[in-house]
């Protein structure tokens, strides 16, 4: 049994006409006929019944031809689904991201994309970077939108800077450096500091380790906090000052402030985190060609009237 069985006893069955059914069809009619009939001989049941004025259904037929209606619709909707995933407009996509790092670029990216394919699910997943990478590596995962790690990159994960960010510091409103215009490395080098937790976060102290080794001096992190939340919980109730960069205020809005940071030209690097060797779906290019536009559109926000940059602020 084939569909075009199945949709040419559906048009004979509406029409209740074999003429009108084959010119609908644009086939033969004794070619029409042949086939209803071989399909009735491989189900073994009459569907129809035919004579000089026409054609009927049988009990048999009118059950079956509601069942085609629904084989062929399902049949139909399945073939334009495929077709759609092919172009990006159908699916699910699962994405992981870090919350505080990509609050200038996530949003408003995901709403463009909402907006232009509707049909795509996009799944956010808040996981720690060992779930990340494992995730993207397994397929459980399409890409991650991230802060770049420290070091040298995972094996088998390849990484797209979108935007970089210069360090600053973020202190409580009525910290003593909350004065000054920018705050020296030298002078937090001096702070006691809080800090991600390292066992869910190492790439934060791998950051740190980065920033003081210079010095020859190790930061004093006097806390560890469980989730960006509480880091700024502990600033704000004074238990040490924290680096972070100046995205991280979208976040925390006026709770905090922050200082640009000097002594040091390192920069956090934000984007895309996919697997090398990953089934990157049309609808996951699509997301990765949206996050680029954004990005290059917060960067144009923030240069000053008529210059040009290289994309990083």
């Amino acid at each position: 049994m084939e569909l075009r069985h199945l949709r040419y006893f559906l048009a004979v069955g509406e029409a209740l006409s074999f003429t009108k059914a084959a010119s609908q069809l644009r086939v033969a009619q004794p070619a029409l006929s042949r086939q209803v009939q071989d399909l009735e001989d491989e189900i073994g049941v009459d569907l129809l019944k035919r004579s000089s004025r026409g054609v009927t259904l049988t009990a048999e037929g009118r059950l079956f031809l509601e069942e085609v209606r629904d084989i062929l619709k399902h049949t139909d909707e399945s073939v334009e689904k495929v077709r759609a995933l092919t172009r990006g407009q159908y699916g699910e996509l699962h994405v992981a991201y870090s919350p505080a790092p990509t609050v200038e670029l996530l949003p408003p990216a995901l709403a463009a994309f909402q907006k232009a394919f509707p049909r795509v699910s996009v799944v956010l997943h808040d996981l720690s970077r060992r779930e990340v990478i494992e995730g993207l590596l397994s397929g459980t995962l399409q890409l991650a939108v991230t802060p770049r790690a420290a070091g040298s990159q995972p094996e088998g994960i390849e990484f797209e800077v979108l935007r970089t960010y210069p360090f600053c510091v973020a202190l409580p409103a009525t910290h003593r450096l909350a004065r000054l215009k920018s705050v020296p490395l030298a002078k937090v080098a001096a702070e006691p500091l809080v800090a991600l937790r390292r066992k869910d976060n190492p790439n934060y102290h791998h950051v740190l380790d980065g920033l003081f080794g210079p010095l020859g001096v190790k930061p004093r992190i006097v806390a560890e906090c469980d989730t960006f939340s509480s880091l700024i919980t502990a600033i704000e109730s004074g238990r040490g000052i924290a680096l972070s960069t100046s995205v991280f205020k979208q976040a925390t809005g006026k709770r905090l402030v922050y200082r640009p940071l000097t002594g040091t030209n390192e920069v956090l690097s934000v984007g895309i985190a996919r697997a090398r060797n990953g089934d990157i779906t049309p609808a996951g290019e699509k997301f990765c060609e949206i996050m680029r536009n954004v990005a290059k559109l917060t960067v144009a926000a923030k240069s000053p009237k008529g210059a040009t940059g290289s994309g990083n602020s």
